[in-house]
């Protein structure tokens, strides 16, 4: 069970990494180093925009779940 749910909380991690640089820059942060302020949405945010935004809230609670769960069978293990 530990290592089912260290796989999970690699995966997860490394897909939250993917799905955050994926967004668009919002300004005055490190993506306007990188030519992210350069395009400017007229609109508000599009489609894509909100299913990746509901994308990484959901990895987000599914990583979050990982470590809490890690965490209760490491301490119930006694490895902590």
């Amino acid at each position: 069970m530990i290592i089912a749910s260290s796989i999970v909380l690699v995966l997860s991690s490394l897909l939250m990494v993917v799905l955050v640089l994926m967004h668009k820059g919002k300004g005055g942060g490190l993506s306007d180093m990188f030519g992210g302020g350069i395009s400017t949405s007229l609109g508000g945010s599009s489609v894509v925009e909100r299913n990746l935004d509901r994308l990484t809230v959901g990895v987000g609670v599914v990583w979050f779940a990982s470590i809490v769960v890690l965490g209760l069978l490491f301490k119930s293990n006694g490895a902590g």
